[in-house]
């Protein structure tokens, strides 16, 4: 019996659940080759990015290792892809120790997702971009609030306010959870929980431009009741002297500047030999195959998926990645065969944001009209969400 080499790039939300898919098909089926399953990721661990705030307002772990989630079949291999060669077939990659190795593939499929948009290095502050600078995050608030106690007035007011530039679904859900944090330790050390203060910076017009305007209102006041306070046509433009510098001239006291500027392709994909759009994607066909590129294919944040019907083409959120990874086996299982691959197809207008416990949002919009759930059966909604994309 021959075998299948089948290499998955990238350990993410797209990259467990394509291994998954790919599996699934060939146990239904009866085949006459062998399946090799590879994963390749720079990680020891599958790190769960739809928590990436929670390291940043406590100690709860968001990693998890791999083999809780990979089976017996799937072999881990830690690595950084560097290059693809496509007409030899093999990919380039660096471990840990930045050795360089090569990997022959039959099947391949990237899902090296997304990273952080980064601010300019001049306009201080911490991105969100991993567990590190998320830890960096919550070591400074914390020691900001011991030290605002021995402090006067206007020095506290500063040390005790946060600001989170960026509100996108991470930059509202970063604000909620820190504003929850802050005021519970406030309370733990003997300050004033009204005392904290957490600025949501808002270059839009309104919260949620994805969803209906009472969407946005709700979201408005939810925060306002756990004491984020949302500007509006307002962008960060740098923190400097424990102040953040607005578009409008205004300052903010602040002890720390949070910054989620949303997700760009992962810039890792302009060093190989792969199509790419304009802003980094690979460019795929409605059944997720690179064009001139035999056997690969690219799912999740890092490919441009578009619905062939609308037009539209795919965001950067596990909502749609999942579906696509869903897919992809039944799509590898009919190129292997010749039978008939199923087309990419869009998901259902719906978000859900986390609010801190036991608070979030629901929205999706059907047969018409637009449905929102809020408070905790919103919340239960969204963390079994979080935890169905880590397969956990």
């Amino acid at each position: 019996m021959k075998e299948l080499t089948c290499v998955v790039v990238g350990g993410g939300f797209a990259g467990i659940h394509a291994i998954k898919a790919i599996r699934k098909a060939f146990q239904e089926k009866e085949v006459d080759r062998k399946l090799r399953l590879i994963l390749l990721d720079p990680h020891p661990y599958h790190v769960r990015k739809v928590l990436l705030f929670r390291p940043a307002v406590s100690n709860e772990p968001i990693t998890i290792p791999w083999k809780q989630i990979l089976q017996e079949d799937a072999q881990f291999v830690q690595g950084a892809l560097q290059h693809v060669e496509s007409d030899k077939k093999w990919l380039l990659y660096k471990d840990e120790k930045g050795q360089d190795h090569r990997i022959h593939y039959d099947l391949l499929v990237v899902a090296i997702g997304s990273v952080a948009r980064q601010p300019e290095p001049d306009q201080g502050g911490i991105s969100l971009n991993d567990i590190h600078t998320a830890g960096r995050m919550r070591e400074q608030w914390y020691t900001n609030m011991k030290l605002a106690a021995a402090k006067g007035e206007q020095e506290q007011e500063r040390l005790l306010t946060a600001a989170v530039a960026g509100a996108g679904i991470t930059g509202i859900e970063t604000a909620a959870e820190l504003a929850h944090a802050m005021r519970k330790e406030a309370v733990n050390m003997g300050i004033d929980p009204a005392k904290v203060k957490v600025h949501l910076l808002n270059a839009q017009e309104r919260l949620f431009m994805e969803g209906p305007a009472k969407a946005s209102r709700k979201l408005d006041s939810t925060l306002a009741e756990i004491g984020v306070i949302v500007h509006h046509r307002e962008k960060a433009i740098r923190e400097e002297d424990g102040h953040l510098i607005l578009s409008s001239g205004a300052k903010l006291p602040v002890g720390l500047t949070i910054w989620a500027l949303g997700l760009i392709a992962n810039p890792a994909l302009r060093h190989m030999t792969l199509p790419l759009t304009d802003d980094g994607k690979i460019i795929v066909d409605e059944c997720y195959r690179v064009p001139s590129s035999q056997g690969i294919y690219a799912v999740g944040d890092c490919a441009h998926v578009v619905d062939m019907e609308s037009g539209k083409a795919d965001q950067m959120t596990c909502k749609e990645a999942i579906p696509q990874a869903k897919r992809l086996g039944k799509i590898i299982w009919a190129d292997l065969t010749g039978g008939q691959a199923p087309q990419h197809k869009g998901v259902l207008d719906s978000f859900s944001i986390g609010l801190g416990p036991d608070r979030g949002l629901l929205w999706t919009h059907k047969w018409g009209l637009d449905i929102i759930l809020t408070g905790k059966l919103a919340y239960k909604t969204k963390k079994t969400l979080w935890d169905y994309v880590s397969m956990v």
